[in-house]
């Protein structure tokens, strides 16, 4: 099917889903914004053009999958989690779907809010509870950095295929009978392939920055592990009592 595509061109879903998506896609940017401006600083706004100019340069390099035939791309929801926060980083990966959309007709300008929604939103989002699960749990070597990377990105990719079977379910122009299950299947399938690529582009983009600044990791400034509570401190002169 053509709709393995995360990119979704006009036509595969109806307009009032996708109108309802794109009104979703709206409001949940507008989020973004307001929550990102708290973050943003003298670090994070240049980071935030660099990451989106990145995404967009990376996602024109397509790699094959043979055992699907079919082709995947990264999708950045990872990447920019890691680097520059859930807020911005949704803001990123809209941004470069947008300019796809309506300079490259890489997914239907009608379809945007359903792309954003699948690949902005639910991938940046999927992304970021797992780095900031796996950033408690594994150790904080280069080691840790990059498995965090690697799974966030793999799984992220597999959860945004499982937000465009929903929207099928919800108003798919092809009648798939009862196989929607399979569709689910082979979408999880596929992109768990293209996930695995994600993995390691992701992987080794943080952890050359963390290399040379990892002060500019957004994950890692902010997904800290909390320390422990000092003890009291006994007052100078009283004593305890």
């Amino acid at each position: 099917m053509e709709t393995l595509a995360m990119h979704i061109s006009n036509g595969i879903i109806d307009g009032p889903v996708a109108a309802i998506f794109a009104a979703l896609a709206l409001a949940a940017l507008t989020v973004c914004v307001l929550r990102g401006r708290r973050d943003l600083d003298d670090r994070l706004a240049p980071m935030a053009g660099l990451v989106a100019a990145f995404i967009f340069a990376v996602q024109m390099l397509n790699f094959p999958i043979f055992t699907a035939g079919v082709s995947g791309h990264l999708l950045g929801g990872a990447l920019a989690a890691m680097l520059v926060g859930p807020w911005v980083g949704a803001l990123c990966v809209a941004v470069v779907l947008v300019v796809q959309a309506l300079i490259f007709g890489d997914g239907g300008v009608a379809m945007l809010g359903l792309n954003i929604t699948n690949m902005a939103l639910l991938g940046t989002a999927a992304a970021y509870v797992l780095i900031a699960v796996l950033l408690r749990v594994l150790p904080r070597t280069r080691a840790g950095l990059a498995v965090t990377a690697f799974v966030a990105a793999t799984l992220s990719v597999v959860v945004a295929s499982q937000g465009f079977v929903l929207q099928y379910w919800l108003g798919g122009t092809t009648d798939l009978g009862n196989n929607l299950t399979g569709l689910a299947g082979t979408m999880a399938g596929v992109h768990l392939l293209i996930g695995i690529g994600e993995g390691l582009i992701t992987a080794t983009t943080v952890l050359t920055v963390a290399k040379v600044r990892p002060d500019l990791v957004y994950a890692l400034r902010s997904l800290r592990t909390p320390a422990a509570p000092a003890a009291p401190a006994v007052p100078v002169t009283g004593g305890a009592r």
